[in-house]
C-alpha cells in the first residue's frame, strides 16, 4: 500500500510500528497553545514518549524534520521549541544535523515587537543521514576565478580539492526556506478548515532533500495532508496520522483516499 492515513493518537499508532521501518518523518506539532485543534493538546509527556517512538521507527540514517514555532504570552516567548530540540539530542540520541529556518511571507501583524517572519525546521537523524539530495539554485553572480592548487584539501590531505565547484552556474540552497503558507489555488480553499497549513514547498523540498523514491514517508500529525501530497507526488509512499478525524478526513481528500482508518489496539 502506497498511502494510508490511520485516525488515533499518534503514539499509540506508532508504537506497534516496526523497528527501522521509516526513512523520513515530517511533521509540524500543535505547539504551545497558539491554535485549538479540535480540542486536542500535546503535552510535554506525550511529545517525550513520541520523540522516543519516532526516534525507534526510524531507519538508520533516518530523519526527522520537526516544523515549530513558539508562543509569545505576557511579553515572553515560550521556547518550546528549543526545549524539545535538545530534548531529541540530548535524551533521545538525535543527531542535530541542522537547525534550518522556514521564513513565511505574510503580510505584518500590529503589535509592540517586531514581526516574528520566521519558525525553526529542526533537521534531526539518526546516525548520519543516509540520504542527501541537495537542492541547488541559479547563482547571482557566477564565479570564474581558476582554481588554485594546494587550496581546499580534503580531511587526509591525500587529494587537491581547488575551490570546488567555483565555476558553476548554481550552488547549494541555503538553509533559510522562504514560502508563502496555507493554500494558494482555489480548488484547495477545503484545505483552510484545518488552523495550520504549511506550504506544499516546504514539504516538497524536504522530501526531496533527505529521501529518494519509494521511500517511506511518515507525519504524525498529518492535518491537512500536504506531507502526504508531496511524498506521493514525488513518487515516495506514505503513512498520515491525525486525532482528529475531521482533519483526517481533510487529509484523505488531500491524497486522493476515500477513507481514513480508526485505530484501534485490536485491529
Amino acid at each position: 500500500m502506497s498511502k494510508l492515513i490511520m485516525i488515533g493518537n499518534a503514539v499509540e499508532v506508532i508504537r506497534p510500528m516496526r523497528s527501522n521501518y521509516v526513512d523520513l518523518i515530517l511533521t509540524s506539532p500543535p505547539y504551545d497553545s497558539m491554535r485549538a485543534y479540535n480540542g486536542y493538546k500535546f503535552d510535554t509527556e506525550v511529545f517525550q514518549t513520541l520523540a522516543h517512538e519516532m526516534y525507534r521507527i526510524l531507519k538508520p540514517g533516518g530523519v526527522l524534520v520537526w516544523v515549530v514555532g513558539d508562543q509569545t504570552k505576557n511579553c515572553t516567548e515560550s521556547f518550546t521549541s528549543l526545549t524539545q530540540a535538545l530534548y531529541f539530542k540530548n535524551q533521545v540520541g538525535f543527531l542535530a544535523h541542522d537547525t534550518m529556518i522556514y521564513e513565511l511571507n505574510k503580510p505584518p501583524l500590529s503589535h509592540n515587537r517586531y514581526e516574528q517572519a520566521w519558525e525553526y525546521m529542526f533537521v534531526l537523524s539518526k546516525g548520519r543521514p543516509k540520504t542527501f539530495n541537495g537542492i541547488r539554485i541559479k547563482k547571482s553572480h557566477p564565479e570564474s576565478r581558476p582554481r588554485i592548487k594546494g587550496y581546499g584539501r580534503d580531511r587526509d590531505n591525500s587529494r587537491d580539492m581547488g575551490l570546488a565547484r567555483n565555476d558553476t552556474a548554481d550552488r547549494l540552497k541555503g538553509n533559510v526556506w522562504r514560502y508563502t503558507p496555507g493554500a494558494t489555488k482555489a480548488h484547495d480553499k477545503y484545505i483552510h478548515e484545518h488552523p495550520a497549513i504549511f506550504p506544499l514547498g516546504l514539504a516538497q523540498d524536504h522530501i526531496r532533500s533527505w529521501t529518494n523514491e519509494g521511500d517511506l514517508v511518515l507525519d504524525p500529525f498529518v492535518g491537512s495532508g500536504t506531507t502526504g501530497k508531496a511524498a506521493l507526488e514525488l513518487g515516495r509512499k506514505f503513512i498520515g496520522i491525525d486525532i482528529s478525524p475531521q482533519y483526517a478526513r481533510i487529509a484523505c481528500r488531500r491524497v486522493g483516499l476515500t477513507k481514513a482508518y480508526q485505530w484501534s489496539e485490536n485491529a
